[in-house]
């Protein structure tokens, strides 16, 4: 088995035993963010929400007179959990980087905060232009570095030590240079922060106590404008919480 193919099935595997805690996850569940996917979207007939994880934004959709909504993930517990949470939405459980529909399949495509699990985000672009027709809409967002370097570096040091299956958050500039490369035109995009708890950004994931220890001392080694980039706020000396940057784009074929 090749590495790409060996993280995906162990994102596969970590993610289907977090589907519940995926599910009651305040940061996937509601937010702005999933309100901004789902007006760019608009009234789309047929809509394809990738990696979808327990499906919220798949069951946003619905709520929002989509009249169909397939659901993907590779993870089939997320697919199970989806369908039960969300009986509307058909569920495929599949390979974002490979999507098993025709071309021009959809006319709207969504991603919320998934795609730094992807190991190749070109691909999984190259995909979602295909399975949509033309003139479609694609709604995205993933979280993403600043365009320093020792930033970048920190921020996906401490997203790895958290999550082994995290494969990168990469820069905005990437993936308006990677959307343009596949015919995409950005109609809207911006960045925006979210504030994350630091307990329940650790348990979401069921991070284990040696993982922990070392994100701790990996944000008390942090870089010295990461506090105010992320907005790190503390409390004898823990770490409270701190602000995730988010990129939001709207982007037609």
């Amino acid at each position: 088995m090749d590495e790409k193919q060996d993280r995906k099935q162990s994102a596969a595997m970590s993610f289907g035993e977090q589907a519940e805690a995926y599910l009651e996850s305040r940061v996937h569940r509601t937010g702005n963010d999933l309100d901004q996917l789902v007006e760019w979207v608009g009234t789309a007939d047929r809509a394809l929400d990738v990696a979808t994880g327990a499906g919220h934004t798949a069951g946003a959709l619905l709520e929002a007179d989509t009249d169909s909504v397939v659901a993907t993930d590779i993870a089939p517990e997320m697919i199970t959990t989806t369908k039960r949470e969300f009986p509307d939405v058909a569920g495929v459980v599949c390979d974002a980087e490979q999507l098993p529909f025709a071309s021009g399949s959809f006319d709207a495509v969504t991603c919320r905060i998934a795609a730094h699990h992807f190991p190749d985000p070109e691909a999984f672009l190259g995909e979602v232009a295909r399975v949509l027709e033309p003139g479609g809409t694609f709604a995205f967002e993933d979280n993403v570095a600043p365009d320093s370097d020792t930033l970048d570096e920190f921020l996906n040091k401490i997203e790895t030590i958290r999550d082994p299956t995290h494969v990168r958050s990469h820069r905005a500039s990437d993936w308006f240079s990677w959307l343009t490369n596949v015919g995409f035109t950005i109609d809207d995009s911006r960045v925006v922060t979210k504030t994350l708890n630091f307990d329940e950004w650790v348990e979401n994931v069921d991070t284990s106590v040696e993982r922990q220890e070392r994100l701790r001392a990996a944000f008390d080694d942090r870089p010295s404008d990461a506090t105010e980039t992320f907005e790190i706020v503390e409390s004898d000396g823990d770490v409270v919480s701190f602000a995730n940057l988010k990129l939001l784009v709207q982007a037609t074929l």
